[in-house]
């Protein structure tokens, strides 16, 4: 009898022991060490300071800039991604010759690897790169280079459009299975009620959808807060900390400034933050699920 009881665990063993050895283990004692003071030096016993770290991450200038800017990030990111992913959903959501094409290539961004992207996309926005040498050659000698990345007003969302481009086809996808999963029977309905054209898709595309809607939201939202790469790989923070996040905070302050238990504080806010919008996402699942039944 315990046997077949046995034989699951048996098969998820080496992943749960794979989990645990590289998640689990080391949250747990980023845990520990954020209630402790420490540096590199593994040899040196661990102080137990109590709050000292939080009550520092609280009152950290530098740490309110970096929450804002993370911010910033997500309501610059969030709301484009939601409405272009759907309306891109809604336009190859037709049986048109070579649409699958389409779908191809909304899609393939998806595939590139992030380094990739931000090593290409950092090309294009240099001073002497493809956008600003199309620009000089259509408005002439006069035409002073864009700083997109050394500009602080520029630099975030020039790093927000690579967040945009690269996760709209994903996205997309979501909410194509979305709307395929809608009965065609619905728009003929309307059609012959005279509803027609974008009035169908506000009456008819975007309440069934709602639940997709809210699914990404949440995920662009979890993504944009745990932005990294792009930072890294384009402006690595600057310029003058205009595009320093979150997560890039707590790697200078690890990787750079050696303060180890620090970072693991501003480790747990974030994942705190992340925590909830995970929270808010199980709700909102719940909640159309109750609606649905």
């Amino acid at each position: 009898m315990r046997r077949p009881l046995l034989q699951p665990w048996l098969f998820v063993a080496p992943a749960l022991l794979l989990i645990s050895l590289t998640v689990l283990v080391p949250a747990l004692m980023a845990l520990v060490m954020s209630f402790t003071r420490s540096g590199l030096d593994v040899s040196e016993p661990l102080q137990f300071i109590g709050l000292a770290n939080l009550q520092r991450l609280a009152a950290d200038p530098m740490f309110l800039r970096v929450l804002g800017t993370t911010a910033l990030y997500l309501v610059g990111v969030v709301p484009p991604i939601v409405l272009g992913a759907l309306a891109l959903a809604v336009l190859v959501n037709r049986s048109l010759p070579g649409m699958h094409w389409f779908r191809g290539a909304f899609y393939t961004p998806v595939l590139v690897s992030i380094v990739v992207a931000a090593i290409a996309f950092r090309w294009l926005y240099a001073e002497n790169g493809l956008i600003n040498g199309w620009a000089s050659a259509l408005l002439g000698e006069g035409f002073e280079a864009i700083g997109f990345l050394s500009d602080p007003w520029l630099a975030l969302p020039s790093v927000m459009l690579v967040t945009l481009w690269k996760g709209l086809g994903y996205y997309m996808v979501i909410f194509l299975a979305g709307l395929q999963g809608i009965p065609k029977d619905l728009y003929e309905a309307a059609e012959l009620d005279g509803c027609r054209g974008w009035r169908q898709h506000l009456d008819i595309t975007l309440p069934l959808l709602r639940p997709y809607v809210a699914l990404v939201a949440v995920i662009s939202a979890i993504a944009a807060t745990k932005v990294f790469e792009e930072v890294f790989l384009m402006t690595q923070g600057g310029p003058a900390d205009s595009t320093r996040t979150v997560v890039y905070y707590v790697y200078d302050l690890a990787f750079q400034e050696l303060e180890i238990s620090y970072a693991c504080t501003a480790g747990l806010a974030l994942f705190l933050v992340v925590l909830l919008l995970g929270l808010l996402q199980q709700s909102l699942k719940a909640g159309s699920t109750t609606l649905k039944d």
